[in-house]
């Protein structure tokens, strides 16, 4: 008979392919491997490159690949988990939803109902629901944006997942998901797919964290800097000495 296999997962990474990231993937992946995870998904902001690569990486870390994407939809950020292709962004809520489970993903909606980071509002997350709730994000200021998502998501029995939305390799790990496999008898037998039916089956429970709050602060600053570097660059071309740090 199989043997139980728990696997731990940080779902919800920002590399140097945010706008609000900076760490090469490489380091993601060691740092990770360090710290005992047994997987982490890239979700840069709107783009997959960087998750793809760091996909094809993992293995060399020991690591299951599970590639991702944050996604731009009309009502807020939506994680696309396990998919190999990124939603078009700035489309309905439902729409992308459904995308993403064609791509044969899971989608999962990060720090809910928090509108200052792109949250998606508590009255726009409608049936079909998501396939999983972010109910513990690191960065929250304090707990109760994440007890609020919690009981929403317990209310309507959406499964729940923990990240740490890092934007930095220190942070890595900080919140993550834990998964069980009951039908398993070692971690080699588990992919990308694996983890994603197991998160919307809601076979996870929730580890971690929260960041302290003064590296919280500085990082929405940052972030903020950051984001309208970003925009400046890529609408005009222009700004290419201006990096966004402050």
């Amino acid at each position: 008979m199989p043997e139980e296999v728990r696997v731990s997962i940080d779902p919800h990474v920002h590399s140097e392919g945010s706008y609000d990231g900076k760490e090469p993937v490489d380091l993601i992946l060691e740092h990770a491997a360090d710290i005992g995870l047994d997987a982490v998904a890239i979700t840069d902001h709107d783009e997959i490159e960087k998750s793809l690569e760091a996909a094809d990486m993992a293995e060399d870390y020991g690591l299951i690949g599970v590639p991702g994407v944050e996604v731009s939809t009309k009502a807020g950020h939506l994680l696309a988990l396990g998919v190999e292709k990124k939603p078009e962004k700035k489309k309905p809520l439902k729409e992308t939803i459904e995308r993403v489970r064609e791509l044969g993903g899971a989608a999962v909606i990060p720090h809910p109902f928090q509108r200052t980071r792109h949250g998606v509002k508590k009255r726009r997350i409608n049936k079909p629901w998501p396939d999983a709730l972010e109910i513990y994000n690191s960065w929250l200021f304090t707990g109760y944006r994440n007890r609020r998502a919690k009981k929403f998501a317990r209310k309507r029995e959406i499964p729940g997942v923990a990240a740490s939305d890092s934007h930095s390799v220190a942070t890595v790990g900080r919140a993550y998901t834990e998964i069980v496999f009951e039908e398993k008898g070692s971690l080699d037998e588990i992919d990308s797919a694996d983890v994603v039916k197991a998160i919307r089956d809601g076979r996870t429970d929730i580890q971690g964290r929260r960041v302290p709050v003064y590296k919280s602060a500085y990082h929405y600053l940052k972030g903020t800097a950051r984001k309208g570097a970003y925009t400046v660059r890529k609408v005009s071309g222009f700004g290419r000495g201006f990096t966004g740090k402050l």
